[in-house]
């Protein structure tokens, strides 16, 4: 049996703590197990905080941004509370209603024409505008429409940090903006008219049903061609009320809105291509909508809706109508948007005068052969002002209302019209007048092109070494091959040269400006530049040669003067500026060979002028290799003060003169036309000299083109060359007219195939100008000449 002590000791070993409670310190711990414990005072330890992982950090900083956020975003509520509270709706613009736009001759005083007398629109109900064009609208502009309250948050934003980076001016507007921008506000690009937009909107479409928002917009918005609202639109493109567009309709006009000038097919290829691609977008958006299906909107895309011709309006008739296209053409160009030419009530002073438009279409009625209409025979014309660039007067045609080609602006093969910026090319590299070139007929290039001058067979010889003036003088084309050929680069020179003085490239350029700003099939990598191939208008040609007359000196040609808004406030005003295009002296011999065009060569008939002139024929050739025609036939000359170019093409600017008018030579109808028109242009003012050459002479870039002077002993010239026989009649690939004009030969002889009495020139040049009345040695012929039987691109006439 166990004593009671002995039963109780594995306790008090087991718990020493219970056992020896209040008898001090005892650890807690089986005695087994126990420690003892360090001497010196407890250290205290702060445990070690993890490290942050990078989500960690991110989420931190996440919270932070939310933070700031909400708060941003209280203040900017508060903000559009308070703007919303501060911003009424304001009255219905005023200035919304279309302004006649008012355009005035030069000087500002007498009306020449206006852009609409009064917005073109008629309001109609919603009901009676087609659902496709409700729906095509929508596709177009904001296919959110229906659900937006009225504002594009995300594009504003998208628009403003856009802006922000210095990039185009961005827009975010809805319909029901931009019918605010229209019905109630301006065309002002800033950010407080952009916020006023914004607060009004959302005011709008608080106050009218999505229906009205849309009535409202469709009533009047701009579509283009002075239509103000889809049925003003409806008549204007297609000749029918609103109620009756077709799907097709609907999508056209939907696209037109972005940018009428762009999207109207009237304005050329470009236009219609740009039209075609965002009218299948609208279509395709449509589709995606919903309001109409897949397979409609594919058949639709196929194909534009045909566009009736629409009558237009009485105020364009005659020169009018093309006076006031050009002068739009270069508001648009200067930044002008068209709803605000059309109807922004803006004053526009041309270059134009009174006058000078009478003298161009006088000129060309007097002189243009009688009995071959204007459907068939087209006469282009163009006055520049010497010194300014200012177009002053020019003929484009056709009336206006039925024919909207402008033929002083389009122009065609300018032919021989181009030799004397070959000239120009020629004396800065270094040739002078009288250096020599090939005269004779055919010039065969040295990878085997060959080029023959106007006249029978292969074409007139004048001798083997003519100067720069008798080329000049009698349009030599092998002169100016050889002329070209000589040059180190020579094409690439005359076509640099032809920029400098005032044709545009063949790619539009903002340094080499014109109307209009490029010229086709014109490039300096073409051998026969200097033959004329390139398709010039005659207001371009007259520019560059007012920059000779000008002593180098260059303007650019242009038809706006000033521009003053419906407030009176100016918001253009052209600044007079030249720029050197070549030396002066340089200037004055180009100018001096012209003046022997018309004092002794194939110019004679501008000698009628009574006053100093320069100038040259030409003409071009088209057609195939075997069987060339003349296509074009041009004058083009000036006076100290104002230069003009005439030009007369047939059909489709490339049909067959020669055989058809009774004299295709720019010596003929070109020239006397340019005659009548300078001679009334002119009347009453200064008679004003040019001044005396200046006989450059520099470093020839080739020899073999040394002067050439006749041996001393030599007592028996060489024979003239054999006169070109003349042929009655003509091979055409089409018959005559059936009328002929009673009177076709011009008033002053003019010779169309002189031929000097010896093959090479016996004198130099001389040294002071040729007497201003000299007799034609051969007159010139009633009987038509052949026509040039080289290949079109390698020939050029007179």
């Amino acid at each position: 049996m166990v004593s009671a002590r002995r039963a109780i000791r594995p306790i008090v070993a087991i718990y020493p703590r219970a056992a020896n409670r209040g008898r001090g310190r005892v650890s807690p711990y089986p005695l087994a197990v126990s420690k003892r414990r360090a001497d010196g005072r407890p250290v205290t330890r702060r445990p070690n905080k993890p490290k942050k992982t990078a989500g960690q950090r991110a989420r931190g900083i996440l919270k932070k941004l939310a933070i700031l956020g909400v708060v941003g975003l209280l203040i900017l509520s508060g903000i559009l509370v308070v703007l919303y509270q501060a911003i009424a709706i304001p009255e219905p613009n005023e200035a919304f209603k279309a302004q006649t736009t008012f355009v005035y001759y030069s000087g500002g005083d007498e009306e020449l024409g206006t852009y609409y007398d009064d917005q073109n629109r008629e309001s109609i109900p919603l009901s009676e505008m087609p659902q496709t064009m409700q729906d095509a609208v929508v596709a177009a502009e904001n296919r959110t429409f229906w659900t937006d309250n009225g504002i594009d948050p995300k594009g504003i934003l998208r628009a403003a940090f856009s802006n922000a980076r210095g990039n185009a001016q961005q827009g975010a507007s809805t319909i029901t903006q931009q019918y605010v921008k229209i019905l109630y506000l301006t065309s002002e690009r800033s950010y407080q008219r952009k916020i006023k937009e914004a607060v009004v909107s959302l005011k709008i479409r608080n106050q009218l049903s999505k229906e009205e928002i849309l009535e409202g917009y469709l009533n009047t918005i701009y579509f283009g061609r002075g239509a103000y609202g889809i049925q003003a639109a409806a008549q204007a493109f297609f000749g029918h009320d609103a109620k009756d567009l077709s799907l097709r309709e609907s999508a056209v006009l939907a696209t037109t809105l972005n940018n009428p000038s762009t999207y109207d097919p009237d304005n050329g290829k470009a236009a219609k291509q740009a039209l075609k691609e965002r009218y299948r977008y609208v279509l395709s958006g449509m589709a995606d909508m919903g309001t109409i299906s897949d397979a409609e909107a594919e058949k639709a895309a196929k194909r534009l809706p045909k566009f009736p011709e629409i009558a237009q309006q009485s105020q364009f008739g005659g020169q009018r109508g093309h006076m006031l296209a050009l002068v739009k053409k270069e508001l648009l160009s200067l930044g002008f948007d068209e709803q605000e030419i059309d109807g922004g009530g803006l004053r526009v002073t041309t270059t134009f005068t009174k006058a000078a438009m009478a003298s161009a279409e006088e000129g060309v009625m007097e002189a243009k052969p009688e009995g071959f209409g204007d459907k068939e025979l087209h006469i282009g014309a163009a006055t520049v002002e010497v010194g300014t660039g200012a177009l002053r007067g020019f003929y484009g045609g056709q009336d206006y209302l039925d024919s909207q080609i402008n033929w002083a602006a389009t122009g065609g093969m300018a032919g021989s019209t181009i030799k004397p910026l070959t000239i120009a090319a020629a004396l800065k590299d270094g040739f002078s007048l009288k250096d020599s070139f090939e005269g004779n007929s055919p010039y065969e290039f040295p990878d085997g092109l060959e080029v023959n001058n106007e006249g029978p067979g292969d074409g007139n010889d004048y001798g083997s070494a003519v100067s720069l003036v008798t080329a000049a003088e009698e349009s030599i084309n092998t002169a100016f091959i050889d002329m070209s050929d000589s040059m180190d680069d020579g094409p690439e020179k005359i076509y640099d040269m032809a920029r400098a003085l005032g044709i545009p490239g063949d790619k539009p350029s903002p340094k080499f400006p014109g109307i209009p700003n490029r010229t086709v099939d014109f490039t300096p990598d073409d051998t026969l530049i200097t033959l004329g191939k390139g398709r010039v208008s005659p207001i371009n040609m007259a520019n560059a040669y007012a920059t000779i007359a000008n002593g180098g000196e260059r303007s650019d040609v242009h038809v706006v003067e000033r521009v003053v808004d419906a407030s009176g406030e100016e918001r253009y005003s052209y600044k007079q500026k030249t720029r050197r295009a070549v030396d002066e002296d340089i200037a004055a011999d180009t100018s001096y060979a012209m003046q022997q065009v018309v004092a002794n060569g194939t110019g004679q008939a501008a000698l009628a002028l009574g006053r100093p002139a320069a100038g040259k024929t030409g003409t071009a050739t088209g057609g195939s290799g075997e069987d060339p025609y003349v296509s074009s036939s041009w004058f083009a000359g000036y006076t100290p003060q104002m230069a003009t170019a005439v030009m007369y093409v047939r059909g489709d600017g490339d049909n067959q003169l020669d055989g058809w008018l009774p004299s295709y030579f720019g010596a003929d109808y070109p020239a006397d036309t340019w005659t009548a028109i300078m001679s009334s242009i002119m009347d009453g003012m200064d008679v004003e000299d040019f001044p005396e050459p200046a006989y450059v002479d520099g470093d020839a870039p080739s020899s073999g083109h040394e002067p050439y002077v006749p041996p001393a002993t030599s007592t028996n010239p060489p024979p003239p060359p054999p006169k070109p026989t003349k042929s009655a009649t003509i091979k055409t690939q089409e018959p005559e007219p059936t009328q002929t004009p009673s009177t076709p030969v011009p008033t002053t002889p003019v010779p169309t195939t002189p031929v000097p009495t010896t093959p090479v020139p016996t004198t130099p040049v001389p040294t002071e100008p040729v007497p201003t009345t000299p007799v034609p040695t051969t007159p010139l012929p009633t009987e038509t000449v052949p026509p040039p039987t080289v290949a079109p691109s390698r020939a050029a006439g007179r």
